[in-house]
């Protein structure tokens, strides 16, 4: 009967009372099914603020369009990266159940603290009236008061989005085929709930705040994100827990301080030692058992071979003495490294969305027959893409996948990343001819030093948010799965948080980028790119190029090391 009882538990696995998760009661599509929901109220609550802050910002607090866009990628920058702080948490300390009900309440702060700046007018610089009355930027209490909500909400967000996607994953068993289909199932349908959650929030959101005020808007995403957690709880019963198992980080670097102190060239794995693999995803469902057969091996793998030397006994260290699994683990980690920062151009590319694309719009004609579509409604064209695009993908285009390549995926991860740094590429070409269509329509005009909307339509502006929009649907969910199933158990939810990192340091380095290029090109007497008194004077479609041929050089680089990479069962490539 003890045998039978273990048989029925989720090893490594508790529930919300932390006791043993079991099999048939806990975890499985159900389970997830509320993360979905839950992600859909999320993404609402972020994005319906962060895709028009631009415009509150300039309008509102009085920044200028550089200096607002820089606000925004800061502060979507920062919200991303602290992802891995979430993440972090999840696998050393907590649970992902516990960091996402903390994180929401951080969020919920934040956003009490915009709405309330937002709704009264004494906690906001005096209006103003260019030229006859010039703008006062918001500065003092009321300042900080602006950014310590920002910050409240941007660390929030940081600790769902790392604990949020690695919860729902954890719901199925990746030791089995059905389970590895249905977890990838779950990270198309959760782009397709972060999608749903944006779509509500570019336009309905983004409409009540261009018409009937701001403070309406901050609260709709304040109640959103109050509403998640009632909704979070619901499934309190049938969640799965992962276990914590201790900082990540810790044995990483054990296993390079044991490397570097380590005075030997080579070493052999104890014969005792097990190497734990997770399956690969091209790999043939009729070949998943003899792969794990032929994986759990005792000995150390040939890549990063000078990593081996850390299974050596230290004699002058004993705490630095390694395992073969600690060893094969920290390989794993430096290897998908390289595939995480191919994906960071790709997301400064996406960094543009929310700043200067808007910032486009609003100088256009956003008229649809007798609607006028507010700019930052724009993100619309990708969003309905995705929607319409993730059920297909998931239903019609990865069957055929599968039964045309007779592998468990269909189509790999890192072609699924790789596609996606094409479609980028793509979306910056196109962005430089709109600009350059748009300033010469603003030229014939006569409406360069103006700030009446040009007679050209906003349509031509979503060219380029359909490419890249498409370009997030292919690289984020396969970005996720693909570090959630590559990484070691230890770390998956830190692991996924890469994914969230990676759009960070995108967003950074378009802030970046910014100031590198108008300090280049604006040195003597030549007028820096992107600056002016409008975006008329701005030479964006020259920034545009830059992106572009970044983008081609960043491709090179990440077709260098996926061509390379194995995946963690069978040496085949992406």
């Amino acid at each position: 009967m003890e045998d039978g009882h273990e048989e029925e538990r989720w090893v490594g696995y508790v529930d919300w009372r932390n006791r043993a998760a079991l099999r048939g009661k806990h975890g499985g599509m159900l389970a997830a099914s509320f993360v979905l929901v839950v992600e859909i109220m999320e993404n609402l609550a972020f994005l319906a603020n962060a895709s028009n802050l631009v415009i509150y910002l300039m309008g509102f607090m009085h920044f200028s369009p550089s200096h607002s866009a820089t606000t925004v990628t800061n502060f979507m920058g920062t919200a991303f990266l602290l992802g891995l702080l979430g993440g972090f948490l999840s696998d050393a300390f907590f649970t992902t159940f516990v960091i996402y009900l903390i994180s929401a309440f951080i969020e919920f702060s934040g956003l009490v603290i915009l709405t309330i700046q937002a709704k009264s007018s004494s906690l906001k610089p005096p209006s103003c009236n260019p030229p006859q009355a010039p703008c006062e930027e918001v500065s003092g209490g009321k300042a900080a008061m602006l950014f310590c909500g920002l910050y409240l909400t941007a660390l929030g967000v940081g600790g769902i989005k790392g604990s949020l996607p690695a919860h729902g994953a954890e719901q199925f068993d990746d030791s089995t085929v059905r389970g590895r289909k249905a977890r990838s199932t779950f990270f198309n349908y959760f782009v397709f709930c972060l999608s749903c959650g944006a779509l509500i929030a570019v336009t309905f959101v983004v409409w009540v705040e261009d018409n009937k005020g701001w403070e309406w808007g901050f609260g709709i995403s304040t109640i959103a994100i109050l509403l998640s957690i009632p909704v979070f709880l619901s499934g309190s019963r049938i969640y799965r827990n992962k276990i914590p198992t201790g900082s990540p980080l810790t044995i990483i670097a054990k296993v390079l301080l044991a490397t570097a102190f380590s005075c030997r060239g080579s070493s052999q794995a104890p014969t005792n030692a097990i190497i734990d693999r997770a399956p690969s995803p091209t790999a043939k469902p009729s070949e998943s058992n003899k792969e794990s057969n032929t994986q759990t091996n005792n000995s150390l793998s040939q890549d990063l071979k000078f990593l081996n030397r850390a299974v050596q006994p230290q004699a002058t260290y004993d705490c630095l003495a390694c395992t073969v699994r600690e060893v094969e683990d920290v390989k794993i980690v430096l290897k998908i490294l390289p595939i995480f920062v191919s994906t960071i151009m790709l997301n400064c590319c996406l960094a543009q969305l929310s700043t200067f694309s808007v910032e486009q719009a609003a100088t256009m004609d956003t008229r649809v027959g007798h609607l006028a579509v507010p700019p930052a409604s724009l993100p619309v064209f990708p969003v309905t893409f995705i929607i319409i695009l993730a059920p297909l993908y998931d239903h019609v285009i990865i069957p055929f996948a599968r039964r045309a390549t007779k592998t468990e995926t269909g189509i790999s991860h890192l072609q699924r990343i790789g596609a996606g740094l094409v479609l980028s590429i793509i979306a910056m070409a196109v962005a430089a001819l709109v600009e350059v269509k748009r300033k010469n329509v603003a030229k014939r005009e006569g409406l360069v030093d103006s700030t009446v909307p040009l007679p050209i339509s906003f349509f031509w502006i979503a060219l380029q948010y359909l490419f890249l929009g498409s370009a997030d649907l292919f690289t984020l969910a396969g970005l996720l799965e693909f570090f959630f199933s590559e990484a070691p158990a230890m770390m998956r939810s830190m692991a996924t948080s890469l994914s969230w990192a990676s759009l960070a340091m995108g967003y950074y380095l378009s802030s970046v980028l910014v100031s590198i290029v108008n300090s280049a090109t604006g040195k003597g007497e030549h007028k820096a790119w992107l600056s002016g008194s409008n975006l008329n004077h701005y030479q964006l479609e020259r920034f545009y190029w830059l992106m572009c041929v970044l983008s081609v050089v960043n491709f090179g680089f990440y077709l260098f090391w996926a061509i390379r990479y194995r995946y963690r069962r069978v040496g085949l490539k992406g």
